[in-house]
């Protein structure tokens, strides 16, 4: 038993005789770019940012971004070194599958569920924020009972709000569901398109805003420490951490894997240069903001208007920024809901999870009930809980994912270094232990309340693989038979 807790999963070949209707190749280099883009350009930059700002870094929260960038980019080289060597689309749940063993993979694939699926929770509780600022925009008001989440995230506790749900939020993760149950290239294009919208309004908000910033407002640029992670070096420290949730989704390209027409040559790209171009805009977008106006009032729902409508010289910009903010945020809920279920799909083909996971709609080639499944989880979700709880957590799941991925990298490099390996991260041993150190200092700067959550939903997850994957796994029965 303990043995094949720790066995180790080597062939990842797609074999369409034994998992019937394979998944449709129509991503190229800049589709899966695109992709990246989409998946990370979102709540990080139209919310996160200002709260970061706000509450934990005041305008060093540059250096908290670049904190997190530097994180997510020894992580990025291990993804892409680990795309080429396994082209499906289990990320780093396949990843950690091939090098530390199927209960390891099984703790990384459950985490997963809160990198992509939780985290469009919280994207769509953020979409709210700027729906309901257009509405007020045009003079239309809706009831809050059925804009706001029945709970709230205050001083490290879960509090009832007393309201019902958040309407907008579930609206607009059932209208991107359908999309993505109809088919990738339709799911691709439309992304595509709302990436080159979203990048084109944070351009247009840099250049216009740049004209009225007051550099008095970025003094002092590290604000006195006032302790409980509240500015100085800790309060930093703690944003890089908030801010990490910006970056959460450049590796969500791996999921793409079974998709891309070539993936030894696109995934490399698509992964690290959407991760360099939304640092880029990342950088230019926290600096505006917090030169606009004083850090301190930033942490609203919708800091990107709240800037903006101090500047009634940019009162035109309003209409754009939350038209704007609405399609970048929608295009980071899609990619997590066509993300996620692709998941679902490579841990049911393993036996992990119920086959009902792995059906592939004949006419579509989409994982289409698994789709179903997951946007609907995503709109319970973004319907009761708030933004920040969601985030928190999400930024959790996703920190422990990379580490096994970083780990993973350097483990390959001694038990199978002769497998061909098209890209290879540099300096190998150094960039790994550089990226399991630098997630792991992130994940110290969160509160007691959410590893507590992060337990709970360990021993959910570990309560699942025992009692249903331990006796379905095709590889433990592979072994048992002695096919493999």
């Amino acid at each position: 038993m303990l043995k094949q807790l720790f066995a180790r999963k080597i062939d990842f070949s797609d074999d369409e005789s034994t998992h019937g209707p394979s998944l449709r190749r129509t991503l190229g280099p800049w589709g899966i770019t695109a992709l990246g883009i989409g998946a990370v350009i979102g709540t990080g930059i139209f919310v996160v940012t200002g709260q970061a700002a706000a509450d934990h870094a005041g305008p060093a929260v540059l250096i908290s971004f670049i904190l997190a960038a530097i994180c997510s980019g020894f992580t990025a080289l291990c993804y892409s070194e680990f795309a080429t060597l396994i082209p499906i689309s289990g990320s780093s749940y396949s990843y950690a599958y091939a090098t530390l063993g199927e209960s390891v993979a099984w703790f990384i694939g459950w985490n997963m569920v809160l990198e992509y699926g939780i985290s469009a929770s919280a994207v769509a509780t953020s979409w709210t924020g700027y729906f309901l600022s257009l509405l007020d925009h045009i003079g239309i008001h809706l009831p809050v009972t059925l804009t706001d989440a029945p709970f709230a995230y205050t001083n490290g506790e879960l509090v009832s709000t007393g309201h019902l749900l958040n309407l907008p939020a579930v609206a607009i993760v059932l209208a991107l569901t359908w999309v993505c149950y109809i088919g990738i290239r339709e799911s691709a294009g439309i992304n595509l398109m709302m990436v080159l919208l979203k990048v084109g309004l944070i351009i247009v908000v840099v250049v216009a805003g740049y004209r009225y910033i007051n550099p008095a407002n970025w003094h002092p640029f590290i604000p006195a420490a006032q302790g409980n992670h509240k500015y100085g070096w800790d309060g930093i420290l703690r944003g890089a951490g908030m801010v990490f949730f910006a970056y959460i989704g450049f590796e969500a390209t791996s999921t793409a894997a079974q998709e891309c027409k070539n993936p030894q040559r696109d995934l490399p790209f698509g992964t690290l240069v959407s991760l360099v171009i939304c640092t880029v805009l990342y950088l230019a977008m926290a600096a505006v903001l917090t030169g606009l106006i004083p850090y301190t009032q930033l942490g609203t729902d919708e800091p990107v208007v709240t800037a903006i409508k101090a500047h009634p010289e940019l009162g035109w910009l309003r209409l754009i920024v939350e038209i704007g903010a609405m399609i970048g945020l929608s295009s980071v809920i899609l990619v997590m809901i066509i993300a996620q279920p692709r998941i679902f799909m490579i841990m049911s083909r393993d036996g992990l999870l119920p086959q009902v996971f792995n059906r592939i709609h004949p006419r579509h080639r989409t994982p289409h009930i698994n789709t179903l499944i997951t946007g609907v989880s995503i709109a319970a979700l973004s319907a009761v809980f708030p933004l920040d709880l969601l985030a928190n957590l999400t930024s959790m799941g996703t920190l422990i994912a990379f580490v096994a991925v970083c780990a993973g990298v350097l483990i390959l490099r001694y038990t199978s270094p002769d497998l061909p390996r098209t890209f290879r991260v540099p300096w190998a041993h150094v960039i790994c232990i550089a990226g399991v150190l630098s997630c792991a200092a992130l994940l110290v700067t969160f509160d007691w309340f959410n590893w507590a959550l992060m337990i709970v939903w360990t021993v959910i997850g570990f309560a699942i693989y025992f009692s249903y994957g331990v006796r379905h796994s095709r590889l433990r029965l592979a072994n048992s038979s002695g096919k493999a």
